[in-house]
């Protein structure tokens, strides 16, 4: 009987310990992670607090100081004196033709690649897989020369047609193995009833596939939205400029208002800040329902 006892009670310190241990882990888990958010934060603290600050606080107290006063003027000067505005209007009438453009092609070629059977199609998807590993550099001086020869170069449409050009094979590789896990009875079902392929395409294969639109969406937007390369290229005009491009504008030859860029870069951030929140519920499940399929 004694010995019973003694076995209970050295089970229940070993229990209490397990526990103790357990919580001392976990807590020490939430510490490393939430330090490690932090870092991951601080240079977003610090464009948050130098976009505040003025040039003067800047040159005399350093970079890295607390600021001795907010200002909130540069954002007021960012937006209008630098042309934010006109920036940032620029990007979305690139950004959203574009948007538009890539997903409406690219779901038409995935859904002819994951449904039909035919000579060739392993091969096309191949290419355009293949197409998704070029590095955008090795190809900047034939779309230069391509876009001068056709008369598109410094206009929107040039900028408009290279974005859906170059991510039509990552948006048919994602929307292509999406559409292979939608049941092949549904659209058997809709020709029996009379539908066309173009009407299964459109009533039935978009609205199931909405999940990996919106993922593809919120991606390919930010993607075109922040593109600095193709903006420094085939655009020459101020007037046409996205923000990424504007951005670089401000930057002087020998000195630079860091309040003011850092300024005009958190509004420029703000689109698709915006898009990610709305967004977020149908990326995550394109993202979980593609994987779990």
């Amino acid at each position: 009987m004694t010995t019973a006892v003694g076995v209970r009670q050295n089970a229940r310190q070993v229990t209490g310990l397990s526990k103790r241990q357990q919580g001392l882990a976990t807590a020490g888990k939430y510490i490393i992670l939430t330090l490690l958010t932090l870092l991951w934060l601080l240079p977003i603290i610090a464009a948050l607090f130098t976009s505040f600050r003025t040039m003067d606080d800047i040159m005399i107290n350093g970079f890295w100081s607390l600021p001795r006063a907010l200002d909130a003027s540069n954002f007021v000067r960012a937006w209008s004196e630098a042309r934010i505005n006109n920036y940032l209007l620029n990007s979305f009438i690139i950004t959203i033709p574009s948007l538009f453009g890539m997903l409406f092609l690219s779901s038409l070629s995935a859904y002819a690649l994951a449904r039909f059977r035919f000579r060739g199609n392993i091969l096309i998807y191949f290419m355009y897989v293949a197409g998704t590993m070029l590095p955008f550099q090795i190809l900047l001086l034939p779309v230069f020369r391509l876009t001068n020869a056709l008369g598109l170069y410094d206009t929107y449409g040039a900028l408009i047609m290279i974005h859906v050009a170059f991510q039509l094979g990552f948006c048919t590789f994602v929307m292509r193995n999406f559409m292979r896990t939608v049941p092949g009875e549904i659209l058997d079902a809709a020709r029996v009833d009379g539908c066309n392929e173009f009407r299964i395409y459109w009533q039935i294969m978009l609205p199931l596939s909405l999940p990996s639109l919106a993922a593809l969406a919120t991606l390919e937007f930010t993607w075109v939205f922040n593109d600095f390369l193709w903006a420094l290229i085939l655009v020459s005009s101020d007037s046409l400029r996205p923000v990424t491009a504007g951005l670089a504008t401000l930057q002087g030859q020998y000195t630079t208002d860091w309040p003011l860029i850092t300024a005009g870069a958190l509004l420029a951030t703000l689109p698709t800040i915006i898009v990610f929140i709305f967004l977020q519920r149908y990326f995550i499940q394109g993202l979980t329902l593609g994987s779990g399929k």
